[in-house]
């Protein structure tokens, strides 16, 4: 069976999908050669104290294959329950619910995932002419969402930064680079942050961490008129470019959850940046509160204008998200699991109490 074809199916699934019904698969099926990786990645969500209906989500891998990460196949259980799998009708963002009746005592959701990534880096100097997208994909991607407005102090902050720059890519550049000047990262901030554009700007507390960073660059943008989206996803390994701060340090990323942007330019398709990185690496790189000036920030902040090293996992583009078959309100962003009882929705940000884990395996040719 084609696992992709049946997780598009959408259709209600038995109480178990098997785990050991995931495709196997050779490193020759994967276009690019060796620079792909392999991962698997595992997200188990069970929950303590079950009270009437209860139902799971998780976000799964993103539903299209780019030139970056393509999906090679996905497989879930839920014990004492139904499960099945649908896509957000706005962004296309994949979601594997579940459902349990009053009578089970511990219901649990489990999603594994397999896909392949290789490093993403843009050259500049040469543009692809005959990239295009789809255009309703960039009106949508120019819109306002409930927390990023593109009109009031956002665009006129966005006119501001970008006074006098011609391009697309000039204008994203002034952005990138105002945010990575003029925010700072707060470890007090829980999650990724909320992601609340006007109020930072009208505030000017632009603290935060990544879904308030990035989400600030997409606003910018998008006020100007370049097609711009947040891209929510998790890291799955270490980075390979000597950076602590940037990769995942063990097995275990349940806190791993990190947001990164993008950008549209005609010529060149869409354009990868993480100022949110950058000020990551300024707060966590050791010694710790490095300078800007510093290397090590130097680096990154050249390299995260148009590169995204791939030991991360992408899931979606999605905003304002209602969750399929859910009694409370709908999610900013779809970036960690999700649960609610009759008792209301579970504290997404809390694993310990909201029991999940979520793991992450590099494969080898099988």
């Amino acid at each position: 069976m084609d696992r992709r074809k049946f997780l598009k199916s959408g259709a209600a699934l038995p109480t178990a999908v098997a785990i050991s019904g995931l495709p196997r698969f050779s490193f020759a099926n994967i276009a690019g050669g060796d620079k792909w990786r392999v991962f698997e990645v595992t997200t188990q969500a069970e929950i303590l104290k079950p009270a009437g209906m209860t139902r799971v989500w998780l976000p799964a891998p993103l539903t299209v294959d780019t030139g970056y990460q393509k999906s090679l196949g996905n497989s879930w259980a839920a014990d004492g329950g139904t499960a099945r799998y649908s896509q957000d009708g706005k962004y296309g963002a994949g979601i594997v619910s579940a459902e349990f009746p009053a009578s089970v005592q511990k219901p649990a959701l489990r999603l594994v995932s397999r896909f392949a990534t290789r490093d993403r880096a843009v050259e500049f100097a040469r543009a692809g002419g005959n990239m295009k997208e789809d255009a309703a994909v960039l009106k949508l991607n120019m819109a306002s969402t409930d927390l990023i407005p593109t009109d009031g102090i956002v665009r006129k902050t966005a006119q501001e930064i970008t006074k006098g720059k011609k391009t697309d890519i000039d204008k994203a550049r002034a952005i990138y680079e105002w945010v990575v000047d003029n925010t700072f990262r707060d470890p007090k901030t829980r999650g990724c942050g909320i992601g609340d554009v006007k109020a930072m700007l009208e505030t000017k507390n632009l603290s935060g961490k990544c879904a308030d960073l990035n989400a600030l660059f997409v606003g910018l943008a998008r006020a100007v008129g370049i097609p711009a989206r947040d891209v929510y996803g998790v890291r799955v390994a270490g980075s390979q470019h000597g950076y602590k701060s940037l990769g995942a340090s063990s097995e275990v990323i349940t806190k791993a959850q990190h947001c990164r942007a993008e950008f549209y330019a005609q010529g060149h398709g869409w354009i990868p940046v993480d100022p949110a990185d950058v000020r990551k690496v300024v707060l966590e790189e050791p010694p710790g509160n490095l300078a800007l000036t510093d290397e090590k920030v130097q680096r990154m902040r050249k390299m995260l204008f148009g590169a995204w090293e791939m030991n991360w996992l992408a899931y979606n583009y999605a905003h304002d998200v209602p969750l399929p078959g859910a009694k409370g309100p709908k999610v900013a962003f779809f970036m960690y699991p999700n649960a609610e009882t009759a008792e209301g929705r579970l504290d997404q940000l809390d694993p310990d109490a909201f029991k999940y884990t979520i793991t992450s395996r590099e494969l080898k040719s099988a």
